[in-house]
């Protein structure tokens, strides 16, 4: 059968392919990367660094500084350094060590001192004109120029159980357990270990 120019067959097939549109360029812009994702990160990854400050600061290290001149020449006036609150949970106190510690008596409880370790518990201390002696031989101080030394002298004695004699480096100047006696075991809160500032006396505490 023939179909002639009328039959709806030929405009059904016509119609489809005129009534499409040509198509046209999209003129919506790409979209923009989400900024949500990298605030989010930002402020992860700041969370983060502050909660380990915290507890590095808080468990571990914490910025203090100095005041005054009886740990000279190491440290000097106004140095700022950095102590570790948490070495001696698991390490004991050694000799030599430079210690923080809140004053062993009355008259200035809340108040810390800085000093070095000279003797442990059972150590016997004797001082001569200036010269230590630990359990009858002299202490090698390299810590302590000739310049800083003094002509003090005191008796030998037995450092009691849990406590520790300590002393300033700069020997003439420093109020320490020749003043004041041992200082308790529960009174060292801290090690000296970094000085920070100023830059000129940066470095490890030895």
């Amino acid at each position: 059968m023939l179909t002639g120019p009328n039959d709806p067959s030929d405009f059904d097939s016509g119609a489809n392919s005129q009534s499409r549109a040509p198509a046209r360029p999209s003129n919506s812009a790409p979209a923009a990367p989400h900024k949500t994702t990298g605030v989010v990160l930002w402020l992860r990854d700041l969370l983060i660094a502050s909660a380990a400050s915290v507890f590095i600061v808080l468990f571990l290290y914490q910025p203090v500084r100095v005041e005054g001149t009886s740990m000279l020449p190491r440290l000097e006036d106004r140095d700022r350094l950095f102590i570790n609150k948490f070495v001696y949970h698991f390490t004991a106190i050694g000799r030599g060590d430079v210690v923080v510690f809140l004053h062993p008596t009355p008259l200035d409880p809340q108040r810390s001192y800085i000093k070095r370790v000279i003797g442990l518990p059972g150590d016997r201390v004797r001082i001569d004109h200036g010269r230590v002696f630990v359990n009858g031989r002299p202490l090698r101080e390299p810590y302590v120029p000739p310049e800083y030394r003094d002509n003090r002298s005191a008796a030998e004695m037995v450092v009691p159980s849990e406590t520790y004699f300590v002393m300033g480096d700069h020997r003439s100047i420093s109020q320490d357990s020749r003043d004041f006696g041992p200082v308790d075991h529960s009174l060292i809160y801290g090690k000296a270990v970094f000085v920070y500032w100023p830059a000129r006396d940066m470095g490890v505490v030895r």
